[in-house]
């Protein structure tokens, strides 16, 4: 028996295969397990291969791997897609009554169970609890209490009428009686057993967790457009920041949600946009009216592979260096990049921090593989009595005084020791003032005079540099601090090099391993870099832009690790990638 179990359901979009696995996935954290999940799916509503699969253990569990102990197949592809993950033992559920499926060759090391699912669901109230059906089956096969599938079955389908539950606890319970009822362990050849525990734990998503860390950064302003990957942030706030005075607008296009956020945020309230890749070439001119004039806004990219319309469903990290470089002119900014799940909701607290502390755009970078993967975690992970809002030089009544001129009027735009001026919401007493993308004096009324050009670039370059002595960049690191290799890398890469470093062989090299969440500015890693023998970078992008930055940083070559086909890694793939570049 492995440590971890791996499931599987896969067929064509349309089929529910999402909201199906999401359901199993529900049940397992309910049961006390931990869950990893990931999703393969076609960029279009119907037809095309998708897949959602699910790991999942008693002790936490950071990453896919290359390995599959069930899969429900709805479809042939289902089986040729996943055919090298399969292994002996496996155990293959389909429909043989189906026309696509009544030729399906199981190897002999596998186990193949032929489970009516349709007519099983037609047996419950209706064909479309297929799904359902397989996912009883997967309870029995696993041993797994199929009380924990009604429980997460409750969930998903209380709106719907109680009628609609109970028909779908009956096709589940249906699936089960098959299996029971025409497969034994010992006639099958299979033996798998999900232990339960009495922990609670939560499942979430990246965009989920954006979502929540916003409201709980204060967040009352979101305007966005519909966008794979980055949807589901707006999804998750509609019908929530409502409840904290909030409002969120689904806007026309990506100008207009940037736009609007921008108004939000000039009126005082802490606002948000996000999008994906192609919103963040469209939102880029705006971008640089943010930075200018000097307006607090954090907005969330969720990385996709590009560049153009590209495979809108598929991992990337490509966006870097449009985060780091994009816009006209030289754009004083933050760019924050999580490194986990629950990383995306400190890190949007953080952002949000950033942004009224220094005046200034943050870039709160995601990717495909972070947004739509669910994980588990304990409650405590989330613990709101740790959220800190600092509002940075916000100024009131009493305190405007003296940032009043000789004619009593505000400097919004003081040229300040460290670049950061006070700021005053509408309706501050002697607080009216303009900011312009022109140019501007300290009073934010346009100007051509050289000097104070000079004054105001350099005023706003300096809140990047008071910030990196301010705060605390540094990396996270994990494995052995003196080991003579170095791997370093970002994003959601961190929990596939951890669980790769822990399947390393006995005798492969000592890997220190540097997750940095900080883009830009970032931390100085010269010293850990000269430390080193060896330095590799895991990235998801074809040329290293991240590598490209830190040997432009350290001035030393570094050795790259990249994947660019639209699949995150996997750990025991980086295992092997990782033993391979060190040695």
């Amino acid at each position: 028996m492995p440590a971890d179990f791996n499931w599987a359901i896969g067929g064509e979009a349309g089929d529910g295969i999402s909201s199906t696995g999401k359901i199993f996935a529900r049940a397992l954290s309910r049961a006390g397990r931990h869950v990893f999940t990931s999703k393969d799916f076609a960029s279009r509503i119907r037809g095309g291969y998708t897949a959602y699969k699910v790991r999942t253990a008693i002790d936490p569990v950071e990453s896919v791997v290359d390995r599959l102990d069930v899969l429900i197949a709805l479809t042939q592809r289902t089986v040729d897609e996943n055919i090298d993950e399969l292994h002996e033992g496996s155990v293959i559920v389909y429909d043989g009554e189906r026309t696509s499926m009544q030729d399906l060759e199981i190897p002999e090391e596998m186990v193949g169970m032929d489970v009516p699912l349709k007519s099983l669901a037609e047996d419950a109230g209706g064909a479309i609890m297929r799904n359902i059906v397989a996912l009883g089956a997967a309870c029995e096969i696993t041993d797994f209490p199929i009380e924990h599938l009604a429980s997460s079955l409750e969930k998903r389908f209380k709106d719907k009428g109680q009628s609609i539950v109970e028909n779908n606890k009956k096709a589940a319970e249906l699936g089960a009686e098959y299996v029971r009822g025409n497969y034994t362990e010992e006639s099958a050849n299979f033996d798998y057993a999900l232990e339960t525990t009495d922990n609670d734990y939560v499942l979430l998503n990246g965009d989920e967790a954006i979502g929540m860390g916003a409201i709980a950064a204060g967040c009352r302003f979101y305007a966005g457009y519909p966008i794979t990957p980055a949807t589901d942030v707006m999804e998750y706030l509609t019908g929530r920041l409502e409840h904290y005075g909030g409002h969120v607008v689904q806007a026309e296009d990506e100008l207009s949600a940037i736009n609007m956020a921008l108004g939000a945020a000039r009126a005082g309230a802490r606002s948000m946009t996000a999008t994906s890749g192609p919103g963040i070439d469209l939102m880029a001119e705006t971008f640089g009216l943010v930075a200018t004039s000097e307006t607090p806004l954090v907005i969330c990219d969720v990385m996709r592979s590009g560049p153009s319309t590209g495979m809108p469903t598929k991992q990337e990290q490509g966006d870097l260096n449009m985060t780091l470089y994009g816009g006209h002119g030289e754009i004083p900014r933050f760019v924050i990049a999580p490194t986990t799940i629950a990383e995306c909701f400190w890190k949007t607290v953080e952002a949000f921090n950033y942004a009224e502390k220094y005046q200034t755009p943050v870039y709160l970078v995601s990717d495909l593989s972070m947004a739509v993967t669910e994980r588990t975690f304990p409650p405590e992970a989330f613990d709101m009595d740790e959220v800190e809002i600092d509002r940075g030089k916000l100024v009131d009544d009493d305190e405007i005084e003296q940032w009043l001129d000789d004619e009593g009027r505000f400097r919004a735009h003081a040229a300040t020791e460290d670049g950061i001026s006070p700021r005053a919401k509408p309706g501050t007493t002697d607080g009216a003032h303009m900011s312009t993308g022109l140019e501007h004096n300290e009073l934010g009324r346009r100007t051509e005079d050289t000097e104070i050009r000079v004054e105001q670039v350099q005023k706003r370059q300096q809140k990047v540099d008071t910030a990196r002595e301010a705060e605390d960049l540094s990396p996270r690191e994990f494995g052995t601090e003196d080991a003579d290799n170095l791997v370093v890398s970002w994003g959601s890469n961190e929990g596939t090099i951890v669980e790769a470093m822990d399947l390393l062989d006995a005798d492969a090299p000592d890997v220190r391993f540097l997750s940095v969440p900080y883009m830009f500015p970032r931390p100085d890693l010269t010293e850990a870099f000269e430390a080193a023998d060896q330095v590799l970078v895991v990235e998801c992008n074809a040329t290293g832009q991240f590598a490209d930055v830190l040997e432009h940083d350290t001035l030393q070559r570094v050795d790259r690790v990249n994947k660019y086909n639209g699949v995150e890694f996997k750990a025991d793939e980086l295992a092997e990638e990782i033993t391979e570049a060190l040695s």
